[in-house]
């Protein structure tokens, strides 16, 4: 799929301070004026390139958007698919929170997160509620909750080896063919050179550790919630974000699945679908006040005659 999105907005890129010192990228798309933002985290294996469609349909809403490349992802360093432990992730996410605010004081923020990145933005919000109370809400697109398109072989290897040799690598497994019903988008996948199907052993007894913390504490959870998930995935099987879904005691949440979508649900056949929710759901969580502004704005660029 062909990307406009640098036709629609301003484009920066740059580098911010992670855990340990560690000079991670990140990118950011600007409209001219800006009532809120998205910042993206990505799944295991992506970057931040990958998010085109989120991009279009939400800057001409007036809706800045900032994603980055997790360490050992696309143009960050450190090896792919590793982490010491999976607070790297956490701390590295709330640098990054930081910088935005920095950048942007008083603008609303949302935060996203796909698959893996999801488990991180959930993790994240529920470890650190008093700096996840400065957000408007959140959204997670099909996170690895559950079952995992991930043979269990793997996963038991990866297990055992996790003390003994943590960077011991693995390909997930996981098929292309999974992640999109769209030929173009899979053609585009399959040419992605910054894409990686790597996981170490430490990542992947990290994560079904984490993913067990999040599932004990999702009673929790405070902040307004949004899942999007496609009913066929095969790569993060939807029961697992149900599941959650039922423990949140929040009664501002909202889960849609999708019949028939696969994982990367941003590009699949139906994600103008996906776009149009996700669009709705942002507009009934801004402020008062900017939602005001939003229709002013509105009103000056597309006046009526």
């Amino acid at each position: 799929m062909i990307d406009h999105s640098d036709r629609l907005a301003s484009r920066k890129e740059d580098r911010f301070q992670g855990v340990g010192g560690l000079e991670l990228y990140y990118q950011s798309w600007h409209p001219e004026s800006i009532r809120a933002i998205l910042a993206i985290v990505h799944g295991l294996g992506g970057h931040s390139d990958r998010y085109s469609n989120i991009i279009e349909h939400l800057i001409p809403k007036q809706y800045a958007v900032f994603a980055l490349d997790l360490r050992g992802h696309g143009r960050s360093p450190g090896q792919q698919g590793y982490i010491n432990a999976w607070s790297e992730f956490c701390e590295d996410l709330g640098a990054f929170l930081q910088l935005i605010q920095t950048q942007n004081p008083g603008c609303p923020i949302f935060l996203l997160g796909h698959s893996l990145g999801g488990v991180i933005v959930l993790d994240y919000i529920l470890r650190y509620p008093q700096q996840a109370s400065l957000l408007q809400g959140a959204i997670a697109l099909a996170p690895s909750l559950g079952e995992v398109g991930v043979s269990s072989i793997r996963v038991l290897l990866g297990k055992m080896l996790s003390r003994v040799w943590p960077r011991f690598t693995l390909n997930t497994g996981i098929d292309i063919s999974a992640a999109s019903r769209d030929p173009q988008v899979l053609a585009a996948i399959a040419q992605d050179t910054m894409r990686h199907t790597l996981a170490t052993a430490r990542l992947a007894t990290e994560f079904f550790a984490t993913v067990d913390w999040i599932n004990a504490h999702a009673g929790d959870w405070q902040l307004p919630l949004l899942i999007l998930h496609g009913g066929a995935d095969r790569v993060a099987l939807p029961g697992g974000s149900d599941i959650f879904y039922q423990r949140v005691n929040c009664k501002d949440k909202l889960r849609i699945e999708y019949p028939g979508a696969y994982h990367e649900i941003q590009s699949d056949i139906n994600y103008r679908e996906v776009m149009a929710d996700l669009e709705d759901w942002l507009e009934r969580h801004l402020p008062s006040e900017v939602v005001q502004l939003g229709q002013e704005n509105t009103e000056l660029e597309f006046p009526s005659f």
